[in-house]
């Protein structure tokens, strides 16, 4: 096999040859791709596995500062690090009942706009892949199409049968059999980290609205506390 896979690439031309190289470029370019984003989601899984029951405790235990410090422990965490940035531009006005009510509000802002900047941070590289699942077929068409125009063109030149071209088809039809393996495999990743980001932004978008619930519950304790001191007075 490996003499006859010698014999092909010895015989094809040099357009193909650069076809084929492409669509090999290509298909490493998507596994590096792929290899990148799995290990990362793999650490982002496991890092919010730790922080957040640990950040749901603090939060009912009402410790601010303990919670800010969980979330610059697993900075790796995805959830740590969009509630981590909204409550720490928040945290120092949650105790100031004027302002209270505000700081809710803009913490709300703030989890919306960290979850934009880490969906584009996240989804760079799927464009890639999406790119590769969707032209890797045509470029393997291309060097198919010259390659098979070129064997009935030798065909005609020498009035040969289409046995002597036999070989030159079998050449040609070699791209495309390698674009469709690097693309198959690309739409079916693109597919794979697309579903898990789905699930990352569900999960984030549960944790955000508890922490925003947290400070709502925790105001209006203090609001009610406040009342009631104020009435015994």
């Amino acid at each position: 096999m490996q003499m006859d896979l010698m014999h092909l690439w010895e015989q094809t031309g040099w357009f193909n040859r650069g076809i084929i190289i492409i669509l090999i470029l290509m298909s490493v370019i998507s596994l590096s791709v792929a290899v990148a984003k799995w290990l990362r989601f793999r650490k982002m899984a496991t890092a919010t596995r730790a922080f957040a029951p640990n950040f749901s405790q603090a939060l009912e235990q009402d410790n601010i500062p303990e919670a800010l410090a969980l979330t610059e422990q697993y900075p790796q965490s995805h959830v740590a690090r969009v509630l981590g940035e909204s409550l720490r531009e928040v945290a120092p006005l949650l105790d100031d009942p004027r302002v209270a009510a505000a700081a809710i509000t803009s913490a709300e802002r703030s989890v919306e706009r960290e979850q934009i900047l880490l969906a584009n941070d996240l989804k760079s590289g799927l464009g890639m892949l999406a790119t590769i699942g969707a032209t890797a077929p045509f470029v393997g068409l291309l060097g198919t199409t010259l390659g098979i125009v070129n064997a009935f063109t030798g065909m005609g030149t020498s009035g040969a049968g289409l046995e002597a071209v036999s070989a030159g088809i079998a050449e040609a039809l070699i791209a495309t059999a390698i674009g469709l393996i690097a693309a198959i495999p690309a739409v079916w990743l693109y597919n794979y980290f697309t579903a898990r980001l789905d699930t990352l932004f569900s999960e984030l978008a549960y944790a955000g609205r508890e922490m925003i619930d947290w400070m709502m519950e925790r105001q209006a304790k203090r609001e009610m506390s406040s009342g009631r001191a104020a009435f015994g007075d």
